[in-house]
């Protein structure tokens, strides 16, 4: 008798050992549920926080219904996917989503991937009546991590002093891309500026709505960097009403900058491309550059270069491409 209620307490004592520390491979959130549910589809979790946890590396998180489910800090791989449903993160005075693995055992390798969401910094209707915007600071906070893909999400009101939509600074070699989504009514849209002696961003900028955001649409940034180039492609964006559509800055002495801006419109900014920086390259090819209070700024040796078959139109000042033209091969 003594055995066996000894090997009973023992297999109950397993049991409860796995029921607590198991994660699954696939988890659930829902604008009713609960985070102290398994956060299985017929009882899942309230927020991405409750589910991540329950959630295996390389695992999925998906939505039930299109719920707010907070702020989550993300240390692991994983994919968060509404698509259908389109879950809401609010994040006024705080991030969105942060993407960090900096502390783990082996940083600079999770891939994340964030599909189908909305991330609000949280406008009010007295801030918009004051003509300010929201007070979230960044809505995607990219620091540590080998890869960052984002699809069909929308970021705004991300508008707190140096607010950002995306912010992509990686201390590593990293890759981000960013396809049919809008960012709009922020401080800065897409941030990307890698940081010490071996940050590297390998970034793809495809089908985006980015407009409205109060600095720059898209800045790409080498100060803090002197690791090795950084790359950025921006395919079919349309960059409107922001402070500066592309803005590319490379202080002396950091790494350099090479930049390509196909078959996009540049509509109605205060600037609509800069280079600032000997150490930059800007290609542009088949894209509309209009009705900004200055076209093309090149300063300190940086260059804007054409594939000449561009249409710089109706701008208070025009500027000019670089020569030589770029030549299609």
């Amino acid at each position: 008798m003594k055995r066996i209620t000894t090997g009973l307490l023992f297999a109950l004592s397993v049991v409860g050992g796995t029921s607590a520390h198991a994660q699954a491979t696939r988890t659930w959130v829902s604008g009713v549920g609960d985070d102290v549910n398994p956060c299985s589809r017929t009882a899942p979790c309230k927020t991405f926080a409750g589910a991540i946890s329950k959630t295996s590396a390389g695992g999925e998180i998906d939505c039930l219904d299109p719920g707010g489910y907070g702020t989550v800090t993300i240390t692991k791989s994983i994919t968060i996917d509404c698509t259908g449903t389109f879950g809401s993160t609010l994040n006024s005075g705080t991030n969105g989503i942060n993407v960090n693995d900096s502390a783990s055992g082996f940083p600079g390798t999770i891939r994340v991937i964030l599909r189908g969401l909305s991330i609000n910094g949280a406008q009010t209707a007295a801030q918009n009546g004051t003509g300010n915007l929201g007070s979230g600071l960044v809505g995607i906070n990219f620091t540590s991590g080998a890869s960052l893909v984002v699809e069909d999400v929308i970021i705004q009101n991300e508008n707190a002093g140096s607010a950002v939509g995306i912010s992509f600074k990686p201390s590593n070699t990293a890759q981000l891309s960013v396809s049919n989504s809008v960012i709009a009514d922020n401080g800065t849209g897409v941030l990307v500026q890698p940081t010490g002696a071996n940050g590297n961003a390998r970034v793809s900028l495809t089908n985006l709505e980015i407009v409205n955001n109060s600095g720059n649409g898209v800045s790409v940034n080498s100060t803090g960097n002197t690791g090795p180039s950084t790359n950025v492609t921006m395919q079919n964006v349309r960059l409107n009403r922001n402070g500066v559509g592309v803005n590319v800055l490379s202080p002396v002495g950091t790494t350099g900058l090479t930049v390509g801006v196909y078959d996009s419109t540049i509509f109605g900014n205060t600037t609509g491309i800069r280079s600032d920086g000997g150490t930059i390259q800007i290609g542009v090819s088949n894209t509309t550059i209009q009705a900004n209070g200055t076209g093309l700024l090149s300063a300190n040796g940086g260059t804007i270069q054409s594939f000449g078959d561009n249409r710089l139109l109706g701008n208070g000042v025009p500027g000019a491409f670089n020569p030589p033209a770029l030549v299609k091969q």
